[in-house]
């Protein structure tokens, strides 16, 4: 026997002498219930000439607002002081920079409490938000740097978000249903999904993630939130669309939180839905075409139709929900270097040992995916190579020879990890946690449903018993790419070009966080080797923001330019245009651009404003220094009849840098049964 063997066997006899650790040991469990809170916070950036993330086409800059961007916290805690949050932000991605802020500023006002072991930061994954929130370059390159207006926007709203889940803090439950959900997804990436395993497709009928799984969160028996996980895409809205939407995830919340708990527009103190993301990296909510169109030819249609499903489905899963989370709350987490990660043949599909690779997108990266194609470079799968495309990586982004052959079979575009500092994160945040018999993982990249499917029985292999339910969220925490299994990998489509660390991504991933689950298990610490660096050298832009905002002659800041009708019927749509500034001079984040107005007795009373998806504020830039507002309501089905205005806020650039807030209203209309 050797020293090593001896020591993990006197090890082990000692051990069993020993109490069990409290997250092992039920009967130590706390046997009182949880407190619960949920919050809410405003993360909309500008609305106005800045780069959108998502669909990575520079020409797709901002210029109005559709529906503002929230993000949305839920706090559970037990009796021993075992805390996790989690937040659903309505962005594309979640960036380190971002991560590390709110945890910076959360450690300041709570102390010990929230930390990156038990706050889950994720994605609805939007492609219809400004971006420039990330210090890394690869994910500012079409906003043309750091937008720092964004970055505090996202940041300042993730916190108000917890701060205000926590203060709500209060003995409560959280119940759980599970379900499915058709109609909702397609697998954009068929050939991909059909080189995996005949069991592992098995598994997916109709190669899609019916899955939906919901909490219901109450105090005293009251419900106050609602948490929804399915796997779709954010990509209702194309990339046609100029104005920043929180696209179909983002109607969901709003039906359910509008209109079935009657939230008003403020969204204070009333009822939270959150509608998050799990393995959607081959789900596409675009019905036709192999997910490259929606299921009708108008965009806005289509983010109701999808986002309208889910909420329909979510709500009646919450309505069903008995199953009570019973037992300890505990977390645990990991930075973990995936550049350089040594995979187990217990994970890999020949059953021996590889490793992973510096950062790198192929080639057919540049192909896009179904729903936001790129240029016609290249077609996705195409395995030879591109000259034109090798040339231009060298020159961009040179890729050491060995980072080549580690990413084989991909043809490396752009060596994303190989540069100092690297063109996109390298070490990446891994978390378990636990309430009571459900597991939620989480991993910073896009899974397809398989590869998230061998995450989950990864993990689920080192909870036996304790943990009946599973979630796996993606978008957390930080953003690398696509994780696509080994096998979709060798075909190169889009999914597998952006899997960044090699073929072995997705097994890596399942060693990582089986690692973590299994010390969750055991009680045992999981302290982190490597910490993501801190990059404010590249906190750079180039744009060169607003300059100076000014009227057309003869008219103010505020005036009308083109008045409404007389009268209008429910379902008619009312416009006003205004004379405004420059939106970025003031983003309004808990406040609002417009307001529609009713006239009650001798006041005006506020029952729509840009939070709403009845109206859109439209931003266009006439001139020089000359821009215009488009104010455009929709009037629901049920307004009441009566006397209303739309009242316009905007803020305007003086001479001498001196931004100064102006106040326009329309003259009055009548509403019509």
């Amino acid at each position: 026997m050797s020293a090593r063997r001896l020591l993990t066997g006197l090890t082990a006899s000692l051990l069993l002498l020993l109490p069990a650790p409290a997250s092992v040991a039920e009967a130590a469990a706390p046997s009182a219930g949880y407190s619960v809170g949920a919050g809410i916070g405003d993360i909309t950036g500008e609305a106005a000439e800045v780069g959108m993330l998502g669909y990575a086409d520079p020409a797709q800059t901002t210029s109005g607002i559709a529906s503002r961007q929230w993000a949305r916290a839920f706090v559970v805690a037990d009796p021993a002081g075992h805390h996790v949050a989690f937040v659903s932000a309505e962005i594309d991605f979640v960036t380190q920079a971002v991560q590390m802020e709110v945890l910076k500023r959360l450690r300041a006002r709570h102390g010990s409490t929230y930390t990156d072991q038990n706050v889950v930061l994720t994605a609805t994954h939007t492609h219809s938000g400004p971006g420039g929130f990330s210090e890394y370059t690869m994910w500012n390159l079409t906003t043309l740097g750091f937008e720092a207006p964004i970055f505090e926007a996202i940041v300042s709203g993730i916190v108000r978000a917890i701060d205000a889940a926590d203060a709500r803090l209060a003995p409560g439950t959280v119940k759980i249903a599970e379900g499915t959900l058709t109609g909702a997804n397609v697998n954009r990436s068929l050939p991909a999904f059909n080189a995996d395993p005949a069991a592992d497709r098995a598994r997916f009928p109709g190669a899609v993630d019916t899955r939906m799984t919901v909490l219901r969160f109450e105090q005293g028996g009251r419900p106050i939130g609602l948490l929804s996980f399915f796997a779709t895409h954010g990509t209702s809205m194309t990339p046609a669309n100029h104005l920043i939407s929180a696209d179909n995830k983002g109607y969901a919340a709003h039906l359910i939180e509008d209109g079935v708990h009657g939230v008003d527009w403020a969204h204070r103190g009333g009822f939270v839905a959150a509608f998050a993301q799990t393995n959607a990296g081959d789900m596409s909510p675009n019905l036709r075409n192999g997910g490259a169109q929606g299921p009708t030819d108008d965009e806005f249609e289509n983010t109701r139709i999808i986002g309208k499903l889910q909420a329909d489905k979510a709500q009646q899963l919450f309505d069903s929900a008995t199953e009570e989370l019973t037992g300890p709350v505990d977390a645990r987490g990991r930075y973990v270097d995936f550049s350089a990660v040594q995979v187990a043949g217990a994970y890999t599909p020949d059953g021996q040992p590889h490793r992973t690779c510096p950062g790198a997108l192929g080639q057919n990266f540049t192909a896009g995916a179904e729903d936001g194609p790129g240029p016609p470079i290249v077609d996705e799968g195409d395995l030879s190579t591109n000259p034109l495309l090798l040339v231009a990586g060298i020159v961009v982004n040179p890729t050491p020879a060995e980072v080549r052959v580690c990413q084989a079979p991909k043809d490396v575009f752009l060596g994303s990890g190989s540069q100092n500092p690297p063109w996109t994160p390298q070490i990446m945040p891994l978390q378990v946690l636990r309430i009571g018999q459900l597991a939620i993982t989480t991993a910073p990249g896009e899974f397809t449903i398989v590869a998230g499917q061998r995450v989950r029985d990864a993990v689920g292999a080192q909870l036996p018993g304790a943990v009946t339910h599973q979630i796996l969220a993606g978008y957390a925490n930080a953003y690398a790419g696509y994780v696509a299994t080994p096998e979709e990998y060798d075909l190169q489509h889009y999914e597998g070009a952006a899997t960044h660390f090699g073929r072995y991504t997705g097994p890596a991933y399942q060693q990582e966080l089986a690692k973590l689950a299994a010390a969750l298990r055991d009680g045992q610490p999981t302290p982190s080797a490597v910490q993501p660096p801190a990059l404010p050298q590249n906190r750079i832009s180039v744009r060169p923001g607003v300059v100076l905002d000014t009227p057309p002659l003869g008219k103010s800041f505020g005036s009308v330019i083109t008045q409404p009708a007389a009268s209008y019927a429910r379902g008619a749509t009312v416009r006003v245009d205004f004379v405004t500034g420059h939106p970025n001079n003031n983003l309004r984040d808990e406040g609002t651009f417009l307001e529609v107005q009713r006239q009650t007795g001798g006041t005006w009373t506020t029952v729509s404003t840009d939070a709403e998806w009845q109206t859109i504020y439209r931003w266009k830039r006439e001139y020089l220094g000359v821009s215009t507002a488009q104010i455009t309501w929709t009037v629901p089905a049920d307004a009441e009849p009566g006397t209303y205005r739309i009242v316009h806020h905007g803020d305007a650039k003086g001479v001498t840098g001196a931004i100064t807030p102006f106040t326009g209203a329309s003259r009055t209309f009548t509403v019509t049964p």
